[in-house]
């Protein structure tokens, strides 16, 4: 994720083709229609969800071993202002208390991931099984169990056991298919008479693309134009193989599902009555969803991925396509290894034609595509520099699911927006039309007959978000980093997705108005509270600082003045909405 800059002329311009293969999907039909009042299908399933790096902390407690991302971010210049996931949200510590947020929003489900080095520390189940991290899982799983709260574990959340990256060079090796696995097993072992949910990756196109091809994220590799191919084509192996194992011995007996997380941003032509826009429009959706997808649904990768790899790598005078091929006996052990589909959607991009040059000094993943990535500059951006707001792409996106993998059970896993700013606001007017207006058009995909199941709020806390440390936040809940106790605030929007899911839906306009209206007024007082406990961190920052005479200018700055600052706005803003919502009465 990018830090916040230019909301300026057209975001940014990414790479990108792909051939039409999909004639029942009508990339000419774009009506983004009205609001739409009504009640999600009885037995939709409403959750939260968040992963193991991101919110444990704990990052070298009860035995746990060193994955790619603590080493990655305590490396200098890795992380927005060298921030590290090593307390984040000490979530490893505050299972009941985030539990008890889950039960007050009336969550059906909460989704989390299980880190692998906390179990196995090398990553190597011989080696060493870590019990005490058995434990914390069982705890959690257990506690969400009593609370009737649906848990949804995923297996791989980014966080590698480091010796495996170093041993063997991570997912570039094949052997991680089978170290997975051993993994895998073990919790279906361990964990599986009460998990129901499994998801083998999440977002497998970041790990991949971010992690070995660009080095944005861990473990930091630029293997340009075949990195990302090579992980990839390991990464499906090893989701293939958990399904199997778990189809053929823990099944029959546990009765639960095994599916994979994929992300994907809807791809829109700039020119719907452009042909080679429509061209482009499809092969940036199937170089992102479709890389994963179209193997475990249908056995191969999507046909305009080999095309254009294929004849690029011809023209840079390579013997054979730098995407790996699937040998007939894969082909058919991967395909149909999906229980259910889980979408992570968080925002959408026009696309246009684009030639790039067929140079091996240039080639990557991006120019293989041959496209061009732009945004509307009146599509909303509060945070995240790359997450505008355009709701229909998600029921385009789903749509698309629809037509090309044969309407498969979805469920989504991710779905959120972020703010970047320096003082926090909790009255998060943004995330609530987010989230209202994203969840409507996920309503009319169900409506278009699309087999969406649950959905899963992006998150429940604010936590590290990786390259962008604690820049960025995603949270229905604000989360006090500058405290050791790291307490946790509800933001408005805690209260909006709690009507939406005692409502599962939209009953009227004039109920929906009130759910936001008396958001707001909830806030205002969360506000207070916040101001109050930043009174109190500020104040003992000053006697700290003062007494210390090595105290920096920039410590003064970030420690006494930034934090006043944010207390006054925090107070002033919660003054002036009770001064509105007075006025209005």
């Amino acid at each position: 994720m990018l830090p916040r800059c230019a909301i300026s002329v057209c975001h940014v311009f990414v790479l990108v083709l792909c051939l039409s293969s999909a004639e029942d999907f009508d990339w000419t039909k774009n009506d983004h229609g009205s609001f739409y009042y009504g009640t999600f299908p009885a037995g939709f399933s409403w959750g939260a969800g968040s992963s193991a790096y991101q919110t444990e902390g704990a990052w070298d407690k009860d035995g746990k071993g060193l994955s790619i991302w603590d080493v990655f971010s305590h490396k200098k210049g890795k992380i927005q202002q060298n921030d590290t996931g090593d307390s984040s949200c000490e979530g490893y510590h505050k299972i009941k208390d985030d539990v008890g947020l889950m039960k007050d929003l009336k969550l059906n489900h909460y989704r989390f991931s299980i880190s692998w080095p906390r179990l196995i520390p090398t990553g190597i189940k011989s080696d060493h099984i870590n019990e005490k991290g058995i434990q914390y899982y069982n705890e959690l799983i257990d506690h969400l169990l009593e609370n009737k709260i649906t848990p949804i574990v995923t297996l791989y959340h980014w966080d590698l056991p480091q010796f495996l990256q170093e041993r063997y060079g991570g997912w570039q090796n094949i052997s991680m298919v089978n170290h997975f696995n051993e993994f895998a097993n073990l919790c279906f072992e361990r964990f599986g008479n009460r998990i129901k949910y499994w998801m083998t990756f999440n977002n497998p196109w970041s790990v991949a693309v971010e992690g070995y091809e660009t080095g944005e994220h861990a473990p930091g590799l630029r293997l340009r134009g075949t990195g990302a191919y090579k992980v990839a084509h390991h990464i499906i192996k090893a989701h293939a193989k958990v399904w199997h194992t778990y189809d053929t011995q823990w099944r029959a007996k546990q009765k639960g599902m095994v599916g994979i997380s994929l992300s994907g941003d809807w791809g829109e032509p700039v020119d719907i009555t452009n042909q080679k826009d429509i061209e482009a429009a499809e092969r940036y959706v199937q170089f992102y969803l479709g890389w994963f997808a179209t193997p475990i649904f249908h056995g191969d990768y999507p046909q305009v991925m080999k095309d254009f790899i294929g004849r690029k790598s011809v023209q840079q005078g390579l013997g054979t396509s730098r995407l790996p091929s699937f040998s007939p006996q894969e082909k058919s052990y991967i395909k149909g290894t999906c229980d259910f589909l889980g979408v992570g959607h968080f925002t959408t991009r026009y696309i246009t034609q684009k030639n790039h040059p067929s140079a091996r000094s240039s080639s990557s993943y991006f120019t293989d595509r041959d496209l061009a990535e732009l945004v509307d500059p009146r599509w909303p951006d509060p945070g995240s520099e790359w997450l505008y707001s355009v709701p229909w792409g998600f029921r385009r996106l789903l749509n698309f699911v629809k037509s090309q993998y044969g309407n498969p059970m979805i469920y989504v896993t991710e779905n959120g927006v972020s703010e970047k700013m320096l003082c926090t606001e909790l009255c998060d007017d943004w995330r609530i039309q987010y989230f209202k207006d994203y969840t409507n058009e996920m309503l009319k995909a169900i409506k278009d007959g699309v087999n969406v199941k649950g959905y899963t709020a992006w998150s429940l806390l604010d936590k590290f978000e990786w390259d962008e440390g604690y820049s960025e936040r995603f949270g229905l809940y604000y989360v006090d980093f500058r405290n050791k106790n790291k307490p946790r605030y509800p933001k408005a929007s805690v209260q909006f997705y709690k009507r939406i899911i005692s409502s599962n839906g939209f009953p009227n306009q004039r109920e929906v108005e009130n759910w936001r209206r008396k958001a707001v007024e909830t806030c205002s007082t969360s506000n207070q509270l916040l101001a109050a406990e930043e009174q109190r961190s500020t104040a003992a920052n000053i006697l700290r600082l003062i007494h210390d005479p090595l105290t920096s200018h920039m410590e003064m700055v970030t420690e006494i003045v930034v934090p006043t600052v944010c207390t006054l706005s925090i107070l002033l803003s919660a003054v002036f909405l009770m001064f509105l919502l007075r006025r209005r009465n």
